[in-house]
C-alpha cells in the first residue's frame, strides 16, 4: 500500500533561549497537508504565485523576502486551496526547564512530535473509503543543514516504543518513521507552501522590533486550517507550553487568536 497522504513541513523563528541577543520568543513549526492523488494540482499553486509577482520560473519563493504586497496574494491562494494546514507555536520565553530543551535538537523534535500528533488526528479524520492508499502520510521536510534525518527516525520509533509511558498521542498507522524524507524548497514545492504558512503564524506572534505583530496573513488562513470538534486551538493550532495562555487571554497583540480563531 502506498501513502494517502503528503505532509510538508517548515519551520519560522529559531531554537536559541539567548533572548535580547538574537534570538526569537517563537519557534514555529507547519505542516501543510494535501492527499497524494491531489498534490501535483495543488502544489501548482506556486506557479500561480510566481506568475502573478512576476518571480522567475522555478526559482524558490520565500516568504521572508517577499513585500508585504506580495505575500497577501500568496497567502490568498494558500487559503482557496485543496489543502489543510497545522501549526505549533512554542514560546521559549514561558519554558521553564530550559536546559531540558538545550540537548543537541530535543527542542525541534519536540515541535516534531506536537505537530506529527495533530497531522495524524487530522489524517485519520479525514480519509475516506474512496481514497487510493492506506491512510498513512509521507512526511516531506525542507531540508534543514545538518540535520540528522535518521536520527529523526529513531527519534519517532523509540516514541512509538514508548508511546503508552510518554502518553504520546501519535496515531501509528498514519505516521510511520521509514516514510520520513527531507528536500530542499527547489526540490518540493509543497514546501515553499509550508514555508509561507510557518512564516504567516510567525509573523502573527513573533513582536518586530517596535513591538508590533502582523495577523493579517494568520487570519487569511483560517480557512484552511484544521478544526476538530468545532475547535481550532489544540488541533490546527497547538500552542506549548502550557504557561502560554496567560499570555493568549490578555496579550493585546494575540487578540486574532481569541476572535478568529475561537
Amino acid at each position: 500500500m502506498t501513502p494517502t497522504f503528503v505532509v510538508y513541513v517548515d519551520e519560522s523563528g529559531d531554537e536559541g533561549f539567548s533572548f535580547g541577543r538574537g534570538s526569537s520568543e517563537w519557534f514555529v513549526l507547519s505542516g501543510v497537508i494535501t492527499r497524494k492523488a491531489d498534490d501535483l494540482d495543488t502544489v501548482k499553486l506556486i506557479d500561480r504565485v510566481r506568475m502573478q509577482l512576476g518571480k522567475p520560473a522555478k526559482k524558490p519563493l520565500h516568504f521572508r523576502d517577499l513585500r508585504h504586497q506580495q505575500r497577501l496574494p500568496f497567502v490568498a491562494e494558500i487559503a482557496a486551496a485543496r489543502l489543510s494546514a497545522i501549526s505549533v507555536f512554542l514560546h521559549k520565553p514561558s519554558v521553564k526547564e530550559r536546559e531540558t530543551f538545550q540537548a543537541r535538537y530535543r527542542f525541534y523534535y519536540y515541535a516534531v512530535r506536537l505537530l506529527l500528533e495533530r497531522v495524524s488526528w487530522y489524517c485519520c479524520d479525514h480519509k475516506t473509503a474512496h481514497d487510493a492508499g492506506d491512510g498513512s502520510a509521507n512526511i516531506v521536510f525542507s531540508n534543514r543543514s545538518g540535520m540528522p534525518y535518521d536520527e529523526m527516525r529513531d527519534y519517532l520509533q523509540t516514541l512509538q516504543e514508548l508511546t503508552w509511558l510518554q502518553r504520546v498521542q501519535v496515531e501509528w498507522s498514519v505516521i510511520k518513521p521509514d516514510q520520513i524524507t527531507a528536500y530542499t524548497p527547489g526540490k518540493r514545492m509543497g514546501l515553499q507552501i509550508a514555508d509561507a504558512v510557518a512564516g504567516s503564524f510567525w509573523y502573527a506572534v513573533e513582536p518586530s522590533a517596535h513591538g508590533f505583530v502582523e495577523p493579517r496573513y494568520a487570519c487569511m488562513l483560517k480557512p484552511v486550517v484544521y478544526r476538530r470538534r468545532g475547535r481550532y486551538e489544540g488541533y490546527g493550532l497547538k500552542f506549548w507550553p502550557r504557561e502560554v495562555y496567560s499570555l493568549l487571554e490578555k496579550e493585546e497583540r494575540l487578540a486574532w487568536v481569541r476572535e478568529e480563531y475561537k
